[in-house]
């Protein structure tokens, strides 16, 4: 690892990275806009200008260059002296912002970027307080530019950072510069909206109100949002993800930095598939059924009452005519708890992996690229713990088997008592496993939304979304992944961790960290976890 000074301090640095990037590893602030660390570098912001000792061409004595260097475009290199604190980058940072604001409009109370904007941010502490322009400002049109986004022109600081995405992520080649000099604009070419699965990368990637989401415009300021570390649901690759919300309402995901997932992306499909969470027709309390009639429960009553149901069941039918239906939709530690709980009442119980809802082809990007090369993934699989609930059941022992073969079976009278678990987003039961279940004596169905199964469940369990609760999955290629409790969940509900923990027999409070702490114990690999490093406070 290289070793440099940046403003009388020494730093060791990672090998090839820029000494942009490793001044922000280091902490320091360093402005930039064009600069971004999963895209090509153009240096053309020229705010991130450094001074940089180099050798005199005749007395080959080290001195401070003439001019300024663009940090992003100088690789670290051992012994490097370098500075950013000097009145001559502070001069060039204050002549860029002016420049910047010369045509950018005074907006910030409307602008849904206000918050966390790089241009507010800047302008405060690298430019200046007063503005010496007296002429007519250059305005320029607001674009309709596909069926998500909308393209602020006039607030734009052409750092291309979205023309690139287009051309070196997605693959895609939405986006353009046209014009030249001071009427350079950002605009899709004609015909072709920015309308590809990635797009809503771009609003991510724009440092100021430039690029706007269609779906979040004007819905809330951002200083409000409160975000939790997540993990997209939407698919098996496991994007890690930050949910925004306020006052138990998403407003927003974002993707966040993961090298071994997603880097710095995320899907269309899973950054706006989430609006079911919000859907009134939920579940949302418990019910009994008591012969003919289905009645609202207590929470507090429902692990006797479970318990003793498939108690008396196996007395009566045996512990082999049991079995458990694992969805793909549901955290880890929720798999684990619900296994102890029925191989605890019935140890020769069939354990199933839940139905597995695919849905068109695997997705490389950029577009056309092979999976060696991509960049980017988007799997078939919509679901985000396949792997993880096999792991649990392959874990646990005894009879297992997969979703298919558990509809056959049940479809033959192999079952009389079943637990069900759905939590997907929409009705997935089909007529055969709908005519197969009619056959159950005991049937507890866990699921969001009222299907063929719940109208048949003996007992009925409001299933959380993911943002309702913590756990982890296992993404497709087996990194286990934790998340966050981002909201509530809906009045009358509980979190499906914690009636598991009460079913199985424990006590207290539901924690992912320490139910996985025990799993840990029978599987090692639940010991260590793949958490998303933090990315440095001042990149973006």
């Amino acid at each position: 690892m290289a070793k440099i000074t940046i403003d009388n301090k020494q730093f060791e640095c990672r090998d090839g990275i820029s000494v942009l990037q490793a001044a922000l590893d280091a902490g320091k602030n360093i402005p930039h806009y064009c600069y971004h660390p999963g895209l090509s570098v153009v240096a053309s912001c020229r705010l991130c200008l450094m001074e940089m000792q180099m050798p005199h061409p005749k007395t080959q004595e080290m001195g401070w260059a003439p001019k300024l260097f663009p940090s992003c475009q100088t690789p670290v290199k051992e012994g490097m002296i370098v500075r950013f604190d000097s009145d001559a980058v502070r001069d060039n940072q204050k002549s860029c912002m002016e420049y910047f604001l010369i045509d950018h409009p005074l907006d910030c109370p409307v602008c849904d970027q206000a918050g966390e904007c790089h241009l507010q941010d800047y302008s405060y502490e690298f430019g200046s307080s007063e503005s010496r322009m007296v002429e007519q400002k250059h305005v320029t049109p607001k674009k309709d530019i596909g069926p998500k986004t909308l393209l602020y022109s006039d607030r734009c600081v052409m750092c291309t950072r979205c023309v690139r995405f287009t051309q070196e992520v997605s693959g895609t080649h939405e986006l353009c510069v046209t014009n030249r000099g001071s009427r350079n604009e950002i605009d899709v070419f004609p015909g072709l909206p920015l309308d590809n699965p990635m797009q809503g990368n771009v609003v991510d990637l724009c440092p100021v109100g430039c690029l706007l989401d269609k779906d979040f415009l004007f819905k809330q300021r951002v200083w409000f949002l409160k975000s939790a570390d997540s993990i997209c649901p939407g698919c098996s690759t496991g994007c890690a993800i930050r949910v925004d919300q306020n006052e138990e309402t998403v407003y927003r995901l974002k993707p966040r930095y993961n090298p071994d997932v997603n880097d710095w992306w995320m899907c269309d499909e899973g950054r706006f598939g989430s609006k079911y969470i919000h859907d009134p027709k939920r579940i949302a309390s418990p019910h009994l059924r008591r012969g003919l009639e289905r009645e609202s429960a207590n929470w507090e009553d429902l692990p006797e009452v479970v318990r003793y149901r498939f108690e008396q069941h196996v007395s009566l039918r045996g512990g082999d005519k049991v079995a458990v239906v694992l969805s793909p939709m549901m955290a880890c530690e929720e798999a684990w708890l619900l296994i102890k709980f029925i191989r605890g009442v019935a140890p020769e119980a069939t354990i199933a992996t839940g139905f597995i809802p695919t849905d068109g082809e695997v997705q490389h990007f950029p577009a056309g690229c092979d999976a060696a090369s991509a960049k980017f993934t988007i799997r078939p699989e919509k679901c985000p713990n396949r792997r993880g609930v096999e792991m649990i059941a392959e874990q646990a022992g005894g009879t297992t088997c997969d979703f298919d073969t558990f509809v056959t079976s049940a479809a033959g009278g192999a079952f009389s008592a079943a637990w069900i678990v759905g939590g997907y987003p929409s009705d997935w039961v089909s007529k055969e496993f709908g005519k197969a279940a009619a056959k159950f004596d005991l049937l507890v169905v866990q699921d969001m939304f009222e299907n063929a199964l719940t109208k048949l469940a003996s007992v009925l369990l409001p299933a959380c979304a993911w943002v309702e609760r913590d756990g982890s999955f296992v993404n497709h290629a087996g990194k286990i992944q934790p998340f966050e409790r981002a909201i509530r969940a809906p009045d009358g509900a509980n979190r499906d961790g914690q009636y598991l923990f009460e079913i199985a027999g424990f006590e207290g409070v539901y924690s992912a960290e320490r139910v996985r702490a025990t799993m840990a114990m029978e599987t090692a690999a639940f010991g260590e976890v793949l958490e998303a490093p933090l990315k440095p406070a001042h990149q973006h």
